[in-house]
Protein backbone atom coordinates (compact mmCIF):
# COMPACT_ATOMS: atom_id res chain seq x y z
CA UNK A 1 0.00 0.00 0.00
CA UNK A 2 1.68 3.62 -0.90
CA UNK A 3 1.69 6.93 0.94
CA UNK A 4 -0.18 9.55 -1.00
CA UNK A 5 -1.13 13.01 -0.40
CA UNK A 6 -4.04 14.37 -1.67
CA UNK A 7 -5.11 18.50 -1.70
CA UNK A 8 -8.22 20.06 -1.15
CA UNK A 9 -9.74 23.64 -0.76
CA UNK A 10 -12.65 25.29 -0.52
CA UNK A 11 -13.76 29.24 -0.04
CA UNK A 12 -16.16 30.31 2.70
CA UNK A 13 -18.81 32.84 1.94
CA UNK A 14 -18.36 34.08 5.52
CA UNK A 15 -16.56 33.72 9.05
CA UNK A 16 -19.11 31.65 10.99
CA UNK A 17 -18.28 28.42 12.53
CA UNK A 18 -21.31 26.51 11.28
CA UNK A 19 -20.92 27.20 8.14
CA UNK A 20 -17.27 26.62 8.13
CA UNK A 21 -18.17 23.02 9.83
CA UNK A 22 -20.51 22.39 7.05
CA UNK A 23 -18.38 23.46 4.21
CA UNK A 24 -15.40 21.53 5.68
CA UNK A 25 -17.54 18.44 6.13
CA UNK A 26 -18.37 19.09 2.69
CA UNK A 27 -14.77 18.70 1.54
CA UNK A 28 -13.81 15.87 3.58
CA UNK A 29 -16.56 13.64 1.84
CA UNK A 30 -15.81 14.91 -1.67
CA UNK A 31 -11.80 13.95 -1.18
CA UNK A 32 -12.93 10.17 0.60
CA UNK A 33 -15.42 9.63 -1.40
CA UNK A 34 -13.57 10.69 -5.21
CA UNK A 35 -10.86 8.80 -3.89
CA UNK A 36 -12.54 5.40 -2.90
CA UNK A 37 -10.58 6.23 0.84
CA UNK A 38 -12.25 5.00 4.45
CA UNK A 39 -11.44 7.01 7.13
CA UNK A 40 -9.27 3.82 7.84
CA UNK A 41 -7.26 4.69 5.23
CA UNK A 42 -6.54 8.34 6.68
CA UNK A 43 -2.92 8.80 8.11
CA UNK A 44 -2.86 12.73 8.98
CA UNK A 45 -5.16 15.81 8.04
CA UNK A 46 -2.89 19.14 7.55
CA UNK A 47 -5.49 22.06 7.20
CA UNK A 48 -4.68 25.81 6.50
CA UNK A 49 -7.34 28.71 6.65
CA UNK A 50 -6.67 32.33 5.41
CA UNK A 51 -5.97 34.58 8.16
CA UNK A 52 -9.53 36.45 8.09
CA UNK A 53 -11.08 33.44 9.20
CA UNK A 54 -11.59 33.01 12.91
CA UNK A 55 -14.77 31.37 14.10
CA UNK A 56 -13.24 27.61 14.47
CA UNK A 57 -10.95 25.27 13.62
CA UNK A 58 -11.17 23.62 10.35
CA UNK A 59 -10.03 20.22 12.52
CA UNK A 60 -13.85 20.44 14.36
CA UNK A 61 -15.17 19.54 11.41
CA UNK A 62 -13.44 16.30 10.62
CA UNK A 63 -13.99 15.61 14.46
CA UNK A 64 -17.47 16.19 13.74
CA UNK A 65 -17.80 13.62 11.03
CA UNK A 66 -15.95 10.79 12.68
CA UNK A 67 -12.43 11.27 12.05
CA UNK A 68 -11.37 10.87 15.69
CA UNK A 69 -8.20 8.35 16.08
CA UNK A 70 -6.33 10.59 13.35
CA UNK A 71 -4.06 13.40 13.97
CA UNK A 72 -5.03 16.81 12.70
CA UNK A 73 -3.36 20.04 12.81
CA UNK A 74 -4.33 23.37 12.13
CA UNK A 75 -2.36 26.57 10.78
CA UNK A 76 -2.60 29.80 9.17
CA UNK A 77 -2.56 30.41 5.85
CA UNK A 78 -0.03 33.17 4.60
CA UNK A 79 -1.43 36.57 3.96
CA UNK A 80 -0.61 37.08 0.85
CA UNK A 81 -2.15 40.72 -0.60
CA UNK A 82 -4.45 39.92 -3.61
CA UNK A 83 -4.67 36.15 -2.18
CA UNK A 84 -8.54 34.66 -2.08
CA UNK A 85 -10.24 35.21 1.13
CA UNK A 86 -12.22 32.93 3.50
CA UNK A 87 -10.44 29.30 2.17
CA UNK A 88 -9.71 26.73 4.08
CA UNK A 89 -6.92 24.25 2.64
CA UNK A 90 -6.28 20.79 3.42
CA UNK A 91 -3.79 18.27 2.76
CA UNK A 92 -4.34 14.70 3.75
CA UNK A 93 -1.82 11.93 4.05
CA UNK A 94 -3.39 8.59 3.27
CA UNK A 95 -2.82 4.92 2.37
CA UNK A 96 -3.93 3.59 -1.38
CA UNK A 97 -3.45 1.49 -4.27
CA UNK A 98 -4.31 4.86 -6.26
CA UNK A 99 -0.89 5.94 -8.41
CA UNK A 100 -0.19 9.65 -7.94
CA UNK A 101 -1.58 9.90 -11.60
CA UNK A 102 -4.88 9.07 -10.26
CA UNK A 103 -5.61 10.77 -7.22
CA UNK A 104 -8.32 13.25 -7.22
CA UNK A 105 -7.60 16.30 -5.28
CA UNK A 106 -10.77 18.38 -5.03
CA UNK A 107 -11.40 22.36 -5.19
CA UNK A 108 -15.22 23.03 -4.34
CA UNK A 109 -16.76 26.35 -5.88
CA UNK A 110 -14.57 29.47 -6.80
CA UNK A 111 -11.63 27.37 -5.09
CA UNK A 112 -11.52 25.70 -8.45
CA UNK A 113 -9.87 28.85 -9.48
CA UNK A 114 -6.89 28.32 -6.85
CA UNK A 115 -5.41 25.04 -8.57
CA UNK A 116 -6.89 24.69 -11.97
CA UNK A 117 -3.84 22.68 -13.10
CA UNK A 118 -4.79 19.49 -10.58
CA UNK A 119 -8.74 20.59 -9.37
CA UNK A 120 -11.39 17.64 -10.16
Amino acid sequence: MAVRAVRGAVQLERDEAGHMREQVEELLTAVLERNGLTTDDLISIWFTATPDLHSDFPAAAARHIGIVDVPLICAQELDIEGAMPRVVRLLAHVETELPKSRIAHVYLGAAAALRKDIAQ
